[in-house]
């Protein structure tokens, strides 16, 4: 189902003392709205976020898995140990985590189809770069990354599947896709999904320099269901803007 959800990665910042202070300050300015808020923490900050979560309505994710169940895999943590805490979602396959430690569609994949299993929601990225791009190549590349991604899913498994669109020439740059491409590159997307699975049901979000002065734009376009913030999901008065946009 197509919910408006506006979820926040914090990336590697914000200490458990700060990750508590932040939700604290953040809950009584997103109390009323009727977005899904999520906060996308280091592991390190989970417990605490998730203590200090209670009896708000804010969601807590992590930023990664690994796919094994347990195993000689020193310094990951599985989807199990995620779920044993109660952590609702998990980013799988953000470009930084392609680019700077090797992941790939297939392990993409793996790490979608266990987060399912363990009744984890992904929230599975998908973007190209600036070279494909100029190209013309946005439209295969994001296509190819959310069949393999999604690969060996079944129609039900979407209900507990967010799509984000991160273009990655505008992750942390200030650069944002203009609001109609980013829409149009979410509709092939959905186009994809839909011809794969019979159904467009499903929640996409854009990502890459969100901000509040351009958020309320792209949410009003007809296919995006929200946004992936990163670096103004650290600052609380920002990010209950863009939160709070209807």
């Amino acid at each position: 189902m197509r919910k408006r959800v506006i979820a926040g990665n914090w990336k590697m910042n914000m200490l458990p003392n700060e990750a508590i202070d932040f939700i604290n300050n953040l809950a009584p300015l997103v109390k009323d709205t009727k977005n899904e808020v999520i906060l996308c923490v280091p592991y390190t900050d989970l417990f605490y976020s998730l203590l200090t979560v209670q009896e708000t309505n804010i969601h807590i994710g992590a930023q990664n898995m690994h796919w094994e169940e347990k195993g000689a895999y020193t310094g990951e943590v599985s989807a199990e140990m995620l779920k044993s805490i109660n952590v609702e979602y998990v980013i799988i396959g953000h470009s930084e985590r392609r680019q700077y430690f090797n992941e790939t569609d297939e392990t993409v994949n793996l790490k979608v189809k266990s987060a399912l299993k363990h009744g984890l929601k992904p929230i599975v990225c998908v973007g190209e770069t600036l070279k494909q791009r100029e190209e013309g190549k946005t439209s295969e590349v994001i296509t190819s990354q959310i069949n393999k991604a999604l690969s060996g899913l079944e129609k039900e498994d979407l209900q507990n599947v967010i799509v984000a669109y991160e273009p990655i020439w505008a992750i942390g740059t200030g650069k944002t896709a203009s609001s109609e491409d980013a829409n149009e590159s979410i509709k092939e997307i959905r186009k994809e999904i839909e011809n794969k699975f019979d159904t467009n049901d499903i929640t996409i979000l854009y990502g890459g320099s969100v901000n509040e002065k351009n958020a309320k734009e792209l949410f009003s376009m007809s296919d995006i269901d929200g946004g992936l913030v990163g670096g103004a999901s650290l600052k609380v008065d920002i990010f209950s803007q863009i939160a709070n946009c209807n």
